[in-house]
C-alpha cells in the first residue's frame, strides 16, 4: 500500500524578497516537487525551529555555526548567498573610502549582530586599532548617517536606498571580502533527522533552488514581475530589480557555482565568532556542513553549472 510522500518545510528567516528570489522563484515555476511547502517564518530560535520540524531552513551563516555549537542538530548543505552581504557606508561626500579611514570615527552598529562581528574581524586582520573606533549602538540606519550621528553605518547590502528613494544619497560602500574577511552569507540547512531520512529530499530541494536563481538572474524583465508577486505581498519592482542587482555578486561570482561554498569559508567564520568570544568550537566543521550533496548534484546535472543559463542580465 503506497502512501503519499510526505510534505516538507522550506523556511525562510526573515520576509519575502530579493534575498529569497531563488526559493521564491523555485516555488513559483514548479522547479520544487509538490510536497515543498515554503514559507516565511523569522523567529529568535529559528534554527531550533527547523530542527523541532524536521524541515529545511535559510538563515545566515552566523546564526547557523552558533546554534550548532550550542548542540541543535542541524546540517548546512550549500550557500545563497556565498559571502556576507554585510558592508560599511559612508557619505561619498566623506571621502571615506577604505577601513583606515574609518579610525577615529563614529561607527553605527547593531549589537550582537553578524555586522558588529564581521567588522571587527575586519579591522583586526588589518592591524587597524579597534580601540579608536567610536562605536555607536543602535545607529546602523541610512538615516543615522544622512542625519549626521554616525560617520559610517554596518548594514547590510540589500538595505541601502535606491536612487528613486527621496533618502538617496551617493554612498561608499566598503565589502569586507575585499580585504580577505570571505565567510559564508546565507546558507541552507536542514535537520539531521530529515537528512538522515529522506536524503532524497535534500538534493531535490537543491536542483530546485540552483534553477530558481537561474531563472531570477536570466532575464529581469521576465523574473522581476514573478518575484513581485510571489509573496503575500506584492513587491515594488524597481526595488525589487534593484537588490537583486546589489546581491548578484554574492548568489552568482565570477567563476563560482551557485550554491557551493568551501571549507576555507567555514573556518574564517569559525575563527571570527571565536575571535569575538560568542562560542567555543565543540563540534567539528565536518559535523555540521556537509559538501556531498551540491557536489552530487552538480555531478549528476552537469548543465546546472553552465553559465549561459544566467548570465544574460549583468
Amino acid at each position: 500500500m503506497s502512501s503519499e510522500p510526505v510534505a516538507v518545510k522550506l523556511l525562510l528567516d526573515g520576509p519575502y524578497g530579493a534575498r529569497f528570489a531563488g526559493e521564491l522563484a523555485a516555488s513559483n515555476e514548479g522547479y520544487f516537487s509538490s510536497r515543498i511547502e515554503l514559507a516565511a517564518q523569522p523567529a529568535l530560535d529559528f534554527v531550533q525551529t527547523i530542527a523541532r520540524q524536521h524541515a529545511i531552513g535559510v538563515t545566515s551563516g552566523q546564526k547557523f555555526l552558533l546554534a550548532s555549537w550550542r548542540g541543535v542538530p542541524v546540517t548546512a548543505f550549500a550557500a545563497s548567498f556565498l559571502d556576507t552581504s554585510v558592508a560599511i557606508f559612508t557619505l561619498e561626500s566623506s571621502g571615506l573610502r577604505r577601513p583606515v579611514d574609518l579610525v577615529g570615527k563614529r561607527v553605527g552598529y547593531r549589537r550582537a549582530s553578524e555586522g558588529e562581528v564581521v567588522f571587527d574581524a575586519m579591522m583586526a586582520q588589518l592591524g587597524l586599532p579597534r580601540s579608536q573606533i567610536i562605536k555607536v549602538p543602535d545607529r546602523d540606519s541610512f538615516n543615522a548617517l544622512r542625519a549626521g550621528e554616525a560617520d559610517a553605518i554596518i548594514a547590510a547590502i540589500d538595505e541601502q536606498p535606491d536612487p528613486s528613494s527621496p533618502t538617496f544619497a551617493k554612498l561608499n560602500v566598503i565589502k569586507p571580502q575585499d580585504y580577505g574577511i570571505h565567510v559564508p552569507g546565507q546558507v541552507y540547512f536542514a535537520s539531521n533527522d530529515l537528512i538522515h531520512d529522506q536524503p532524497s529530499v535534500i538534493a531535490d530541494v537543491l536542483q530546485g533552488l540552483i534553477r530558481g536563481w537561474q531563472f531570477a538572474y536570466a532575464d529581469y524583465a521576465r523574473s522581476v514581475p514573478v518575484l513581485g508577486g510571489a509573496g503575500p505581498a506584492k513587491l515594488n519592482s524597481e526595488r525589487l530589480r534593484f537588490e537583486l542587482q546589489q546581491q548578484r555578486p554574492l548568489v552568482l561570482p565570477t567563476g563560482g557555482r551557485i550554491g557551493d561554498y568551501d571549507e576555507s569559508r567555514w573556518r574564517t567564520l569559525r575563527d571570527i565568532l571565536l575571535f569575538a568570544k560568542l562560542g567555543e568550537e565543540d563540534v567539528p566543521l565536518a559535523q555540521t556542513v556537509n559538501y556531498q550533496f551540491l557536489r552530487d548534484v552538480y555531478r549528476r546535472s552537469p548543465d546546472l553549472a553552465a553559465p549561459g543559463a544566467w548570465s544574460g542580465e549583468k
